[in-house]
């Protein structure tokens, strides 16, 4: 029946998936949606008891899913993650790289000098959004070539293509990301065959920890940045964190088994407008 082939296509029963970045807003609605389609999840992130609260979150719903701290930085914790979730589930199908974002030193205040930029800053989120995005992909990427399938998924950003005024750094480690994700979805492919893919969703701009100040002020209201934001977007409004589950679900499912190496924007039409 219908019903049943959408099912079977878009359905993650018995995957096991682990984001990183899991306690975080985007990181933990994007694990919200892949064990809504049946995924067993581990959140991972470096507070512990966020992860262990976003993964209680999930669990609440009847979903299996477990909080487990670590840094994206660091390969031994990352393979004590990745040895957890074999002792337990005994596979893993999925990798969802939401570790990341800006950090406010590599922020260009407003009227400051590209000149005036810290390279140390720059280094910093660099390695944050780069790095961090690498080092998991091989950790957890080498359980995935050992059976021949899988999908990851890295979360790239609108800044890759179209650079952002003040954030230089991020939006060139999000444009390295994007030609990471290009990369290595071929090396795998060629190396692995066609059950292991690599992808990335550029989100728009969807509020969370760290851009909230930029973005809104103390009263609720737009900033002047938020205002220029949302008149360049088409939608009219900032993205909602679920927004981005129906695009990872999508790209983790059967139902997307020939899709690979690409970056798909989830922004509301940013990326499409001229700003005229």
């Amino acid at each position: 029946m219908p019903g049943d082939w959408l099912r079977e296509q878009f359905s993650l029963d018995e995957q096991v998936a682990v984001v990183t970045g899991g306690g975080g807003a985007l990181g933990s609605a994007m694990a919200h949606g892949l064990a809504q389609a049946g995924a067993r999840v581990a959140l991972v992130g470096r507070r512990q008891q966020r992860v262990e609260d976003a993964a209680a979150e999930i669990a609440a719903t009847g979903a299996e899913a477990i909080g487990l701290p670590a840094d994206v930085h660091d390969e031994f914790q990352l393979e004590s993650v990745r040895d957890a979730m074999l002792a337990q589930w005994g596979r893993i199908d999925i990798l969802v790289n939401a570790a990341g974002g800006n950090i406010p030193g590599a922020t260009l205040a407003p009227g400051a000098s590209f000149f005036d930029l810290p390279i140390e800053a720059f280094h910093e989120v660099v390695d944050l959004n780069l790095l961090g995005t690498i080092l998991p992909s091989q950790v957890f990427g080498a359980v995935m070539a050992a059976s021949g399938r899988g999908s990851i998924v890295n979360i790239s950003s609108m800044t890759a293509a179209r650079p952002i005024t003040r954030v230089a750094g991020y939006s060139a480690a999000k444009a390295a990301v994007d030609n990471f994700t290009r990369w290595l979805a071929t090396e795998l492919a060629r190396s692995h065959g066609d059950g292991l893919r690599v992808n990335a969703i550029a989100p728009g701009f969807f509020i969370g920890e760290q851009n909230r100040a930029l973005l809104i002020d103390e009263s609720g209201e737009l900033t002047e940045r938020g205002q220029q934001v949302v008149a360049h977007t088409p939608a009219g409004r900032f993205g909602l964190a679920a927004e981005l589950a129906g695009t990872v679900v999508w790209l983790c499912s059967p139902a997307a088994s020939f899709v690979n190496g690409v970056v798909i924007p989830v922004d509301g039409g940013f990326g499409s407008f001229s700003g005229v």
